[in-house]
């Protein structure tokens, strides 16, 4: 069996869609790279920010539920997405944090590399963490490549039951590589969105899904056959798994651990481009099959959505 490459995507629960756009492709800089609808509750958006064209290991997702009712961040969740920024921009990214209002904390060190946390304007916590990726930044949005993001580094989970959230990152062939305080790092063999640290806080209060707060965490399978493959592996190892869901990007197959982390095991295929070229990318509302016949309706109901800045740098 193949072990994962880290990192598919990351998925969190937002508030208005026009300031989350606003944020990620303004601020970060990231490529707005679809915009389609929750397949669940068809009046909402599902928006994907990434590299140029969304690789696995770069798409960070939100569903934006406009006032939706704001979450607690906390035990028995995903409680931070990483990105990796060059180790020499971490003073560009402070002073344009700093310029955009957004609230953020002071670097750390952390296992050798440089952590900037800061929060959006939902209070999702996020971090730039130093390091190296064969990730190309989007070239298109207002952040100068140089500085640019470049895919996930990782997630942080903040696990109820942190012995057994390891267990089912080692099944899916995460290695156990280090540790300090609460924190106890994992690692897939990839050059990207490879990492997963998982914290051990038995006191610290538990989390609670709403605006602001991370939904689940996509694993990378290569294929459907490896993806069937783990879905057989978790369920022997306990856990109820769905049943294969298209998503159209990728099929999908969840599971709730012990510790509450909702994993997705997502397959690297089709992709983003299977219903718009590279250059149209997220510029138009993308809808499944399924709901073709209902496009009229569904966009009356969402709220009209500007991509964002698109400047060359």
């Amino acid at each position: 069996m193949h072990a994962t490459a880290g990192i598919h995507h990351v998925t969190s629960i937002a508030s208005d869609p026009q300031r989350n756009v606003d944020f990620y492709t303004d601020v970060l800089g990231l490529r707005l790279v679809k915009r389609t609808v929750n397949f669940d509750d068809k009046f909402t958006y599902h928006l994907y920010y990434g590299d140029e064209v969304g690789t696995p290991g770069t798409a960070l997702t939100f569903f934006p539920f406009g006032n939706g009712t704001p979450g607690r961040v906390g035990r028995g969740q995903p409680s931070a997405a990483a990105f990796v920024v060059p180790p020499e921009s971490v003073d560009y990214w402070l002073d344009r944090l700093d310029s955009a209002g957004v609230d953020r904390g002071d670097p750390v060190e952390r296992f050798g590399e440089t952590v900037v946390p800061f929060t959006d304007h939902d209070g999702q916590p996020l971090e730039l963490v130093t390091g190296e990726s064969d990730v190309e930044p989007w070239r298109g949005g207002p952040v100068p490549a140089e500085h640019g993001v470049r895919g996930f580094h990782g997630v942080t989970l903040d696990s109820l039951d942190p012995e057994r959230t390891g267990e089912i990152l080692e099944l899916l062939g995460y290695e156990r590589v280090d540790a300090a305080g609460e924190r106890t790092r994992y690692r897939a063999a990839s050059d990207r969105a490879a990492v997963v640290d998982v914290l051990d806080r038995p006191d610290a209060e538990r989390g609670r899904e709403g605006v602001g707060t991370v939904h689940h965490v996509a694993i990378r399978a290569p294929d459907e056959a490896t993806q069937m493959a783990w879905r057989e592996a978790l369920v022997d190892a306990g856990l109820n798994v769905t049943p294969q869901k298209d998503r159209q990007y990728f099929q999908s197959v969840y599971t709730r651990d012990p510790g509450g982390i909702l994993f997705e095991i997502a397959t690297d295929g089709p992709g983003f481009t299977r219903d718009e070229s590279v250059e149209e990318l997220g510029s138009s509302l993308q809808l499944p099959p399924w709901l073709a016949e209902d496009r009229e309706m569904i966009e009356g109901q969402l709220p009209p959505l500007d991509g964002g800045t698109m400047e060359t740098n």
